[in-house]
């Protein structure tokens, strides 16, 4: 290992931040404006020789992450935008906890939909599938009306997928996988003894990457029940993603991030562990997040976009791929990555009326 790799990683330290924060700001005074230059989008394709995923967000050196963690504190709670903000890119965002389910809108605007502590968006935002311990509910993000309720124990995770007119909704409910017709019909028992992680629907397909208390992760049709592919983790899985082309399913493990082509046993691994959430954008990037950290992935490697002392918490790609969503709980804040900047939202938890409110989802608006 040379000494450049050794450098990189030890942390900076807090005077070392400070002054790299000093230095920043007082070129920040003294700069001519300039116009931003728009962001080049990041591809992923995927062979059966491996993956190549190109990535436009440029690396961090070891100075520039003391930076952007001098940076950080800047923006908290004192320099965040206060209450009233808008989204920087067009769209709804749903979330969800302790204070319910809320759709907030581009403008800003909050919208209490429910109390129940979890939901999901159907594809294309035309309906938002919510879940308590007692059962399912779907309702219209805009006027609330709830269409149809299903009673099951224990519900976790839902995920609606389809196309905008036959969509089906997968959920947990104990420790078995269970799948219901979007119109509320239909509901039946899926698989058995399946893991804590939320299935990943293929876009406008009804099939279903899943993942078994057996670290499996089964690839099925839940139509016809066949099981197209299964491959095994090399840890307990935490999170499973779809790119939009529908080619590569990328699982998040508790040793790493798999990389697999749909219906091939062919993966690639991410030697990178800590991993809790994945998103890939609508143009093929991918992203990673660990606790402290919000990351990309190239063939040159992991790459940090953005890196905390907080806890982050969630993971969602606007709908036009140019910014990624992610909560500080402890500061309060909504933080949103792209475009060369970092804008945060604060005083989210009071609006919402509890405390580290999910993120669920970023859709185009209505």
């Amino acid at each position: 290992m040379n000494v450049k790799r050794l450098l990189e990683r030890v942390p900076a330290d807090s005077a070392a931040q400070e002054r790299a924060w000093a230095v920043v700001r007082e070129a920040y005074r003294a700069r001519e404006p300039a116009r931003a230059r728009r962001p080049v989008r990041l591809r992923v394709a995927f062979a059966v020789a491996g993956v190549a995923l190109a990535c436009a967000a440029a690396a961090l050196s070891p100075p520039g992450r003391a930076v952007v963690n001098a940076v950080r504190r800047s923006i908290g709670i004192e320099g965040a935008t206060p209450t009233a903000f808008r989204l920087p890119a067009p769209g709804r965002v749903l979330v969800s906890g302790a204070g319910g389910t809320w759709v907030a809108s581009e403008d800003g605007s909050l919208r209490r939909l429910g109390s129940w502590p979890a939901a999901a968006w159907s594809p294309h935002g035309l309906f938002v599938v919510a879940a308590d311990a007692g059962g399912l509910t779907t309702v219209e993000p805009g006027s609330g009306i709830v269409h149809w309720s299903l009673a099951r124990r224990n519900v976790r995770l839902p995920r609606w997928g389809g196309t905008r007119t036959d969509t089906r909704v997968a959920y947990l409910s104990g420790g078995s996988l269970r799948v219901v017709a979007g119109d509320g019909t239909g509901d039946r028992l899926l698989a058995r003894r399946v893991a804590s992680a939320a299935p990943a629907w293929q876009s406008e397909r009804h099939v279903l990457a899943y993942a078994t208390a057996a670290r499996a992760v089964v690839v099925r049709n839940v139509d016809t029940g066949a099981i197209l592919a299964e491959h095994r983790a090399r840890g307990r899985v935490r999170a499973l993603a779809w790119s939009a082309d529908r080619k590569v399913l990328a699982v998040a493990t508790t040793r790493d991030v798999e990389l697999f082509q749909a219906a091939l046993p062919e993966r690639m691994s991410i030697r990178f562990s800590g991993v809790r959430a994945l998103a890939f954008s609508p143009d093929g990037s991918l992203a990673l997040l660990t606790t402290h950290a919000l990351l990309v992935y190239s063939s040159e490697g992991v790459q940090t976009l953005l890196r905390v002392q907080g806890r982050l918490a969630g993971l969602a790609w606007s709908p036009d791929g140019r910014w990624l969503m992610s909560s500080l709980p402890r500061a309060d804040q909504w933080v949103f990555v792209g475009r060369g900047r970092v804008l945060a939202v604060s005083h989210v938890a009071r609006r919402l009326g509890g405390a580290d409110p999910t993120l669920d989802g970023w859709v185009p608006g209505a």
